[in-house]
C-alpha cells in the first residue's frame, strides 16, 4: 500500500496528530492493513512501525483530546513529517484544529518537518469544501500540490481533502508527502 502512495526505501518517524475524532486512527489502520474498522478513541499514545513493500515507517497516533494534546511537544523531536487530519465536517472545531496547527507550525523542532494536512470525511454531505478548510486553517500560501519548490526556505505544507472510509485522496498527499521523506 505505502510503496502505491509513492513511499519507496524510506525510513521514517510521521506523528498523526489532530482533534479528536478527526480520523487519525482509522487512517493509520488503513494504511497498516487495508482495512475499515471502527476503533474506540485513543486514550494513550500509540506506536505503530510499518514495513510495508519494502518501505520502513515509524507512526505514532498521539490521541486528539485536550489531554492528549499536552503530550504532542514530547514527540516532536527528531521527526520528519506530520500528518495534521482535520474533521472537514465539524466547523464548529475549526477554530481549535487551526489554534493546534498553528502550535505545531511554531514548534521550532518541526521547523525543517513537511506538514501534510488532510481534510478528512469529504464522504458527509455537508462536510466544507477544500477552499472553506484552506481558509478556516489559515492556509492560504502553501507548498502546491505539484513538484518540490525550488526554494528550500519555503516551508513544506499542503492540504488534500479526503474520505479515509471511501478510501480517496490521502493516496496523492502521500504521494506529495514523499517529496520531502
Amino acid at each position: 500500500m505505502l510503496s502505491a502512495l509513492g513511499l519507496m526505501h524510506t525510513n521514517a518517524k510521521i506523528l498523526f496528530l489532530g482533534l479528536d475524532n478527526s480520523g487519525k486512527t482509522t487512517l493509520l489502520h488503513m494504511l497498516k492493513d487495508e482495512r475499515l474498522s471502527t476503533h474506540i478513541p485513543t486514550t494513550h499514545p500509540t506506536l505503530e512501525e510499518l514495513t510495508i513493500g519494502g518501505v520502513c515507517f515509524t507512526t505514532y497516533d498521539l490521541g486528539g483530546h485536550e489531554t492528549a494534546r499536552r503530550l504532542w511537544r514530547d514527540y516532536c523531536t527528531q521527526v520528519d513529517a506530520i500528518v495534521y487530519i482535520v474533521d472537514a465536517n465539524d466547523r464548529a472545531r475549526f477554530v481549535e484544529a487551526k489554534k493546534e496547527l498553528d502550535d505545531l507550525l511554531m514548534n521550532e523542532n518541526l521547523a525543517r518537518a513537511p506538514f501534510l494536512v488532510l481534510g478528512n470525511k469529504i464522504d458527509v454531505p455537508r462536510a466544507a469544501s477544500e477552499d472553506e478548510v484552506r481558509v478556516a486553517l489559515g492556509l492560504g500560501n502553501t507548498t502546491g500540490k505539484g513538484a518540490q519548490p525550488l526554494n528550500t526556505n519555503v516551508r513544506c505544507i499542503e492540504l488534500f481533502m479526503t474520505s479515509v472510509v471511501q478510501r480517496t485522496g490521502y493516496k496523492e498527499g502521500f504521494q506529495w508527502l514523499a517529496q520531502y521523506l
